[in-house]
C-alpha cells in the first residue's frame, strides 16, 4: 500500500508565496529590466513552516 504523507503547514508569513523578484528600477544595458530575488526569511524560502516539536508536558505535581 502506498503511504500517504501529510501536507506540510503553509508558512503564516508569505502565505506559500516565498520567493519574489523585485525591480529595481534601472534597466540593464540591453534593455530589460534589472531585477533582485527576495526569500522569506521566516521559511527561508520553502513556503512551508516545520512542524514544531512535540513538547514533553508534566503530569501531577
Amino acid at each position: 500500500m502506498p503511504q500517504h504523507t501529510r501536507p506540510r503547514p503553509i508558512c503564516g508569513h508569505c502565505d506559500g508565496f516565498p520567493t519574489v523578484t523585485i525591480t529595481t528600477g534601472t534597466r540593464t544595458a540591453d534593455g530589460q529590466r534589472k531585477t533582485i530575488t527576495a526569500n522569506c526569511p521566516a521559511c527561508r524560502g520553502t513556503g512551508h513552516t516545520t512542524t514544531p516539536a512535540r513538547a514533553h508536558t508534566r503530569i501531577g505535581a
